[in-house]
């Protein structure tokens, strides 16, 4: 039975990118190695499937409060672009160093409202 999603960010800064995840998104972790590979947990997640010209893979991060969540990470020393009204949801986006743009969303629909086929 699938228990979860591991997802990756490849970056040309892991380092960088392990510290931007840990110190200012404040993701829990593990030192995998016990030299520094962080692995980061999520409390919560979910697969959706994309239209697309060609085949590819990409990590958002989800919150609560779009709003709330963006004036946090702007304490922290994150810069968000502008947010984005969508029918799914608002969004925006910040960089990880070296890993380029990430999604943040607030989804508009109920998360919670799971159907079984």
């Amino acid at each position: 039975m699938i228990k979860g999603v591991h997802a990756l960010f490849y970056t040309t800064d892991p380092e960088g990118a392990r510290a931007f995840i840990r110190d200012k998104l404040r993701l829990p972790y593990v030192d995998a190695s016990g030299d520094g590979w962080l692995i980061f947990g999520l409390p919560e997640g979910d697969v959706g499937c994309h239209p697309a010209d060609h085949a590819a893979h990409g990590v958002s991060f989800f919150c609560d409060d779009l709003d709330e969540t963006m004036k946090e990470l702007a304490e922290r020393g994150v810069a968000c672009s502008g947010v984005v009204d969508e029918e799914w949801g608002r969004h925006t986006t910040f960089e990880i160093p070296g890993g380029g743009p990430v999604q943040l969303y607030e989804p508009k629909y109920d998360r919670n409202a799971k159907h079984h086929g």
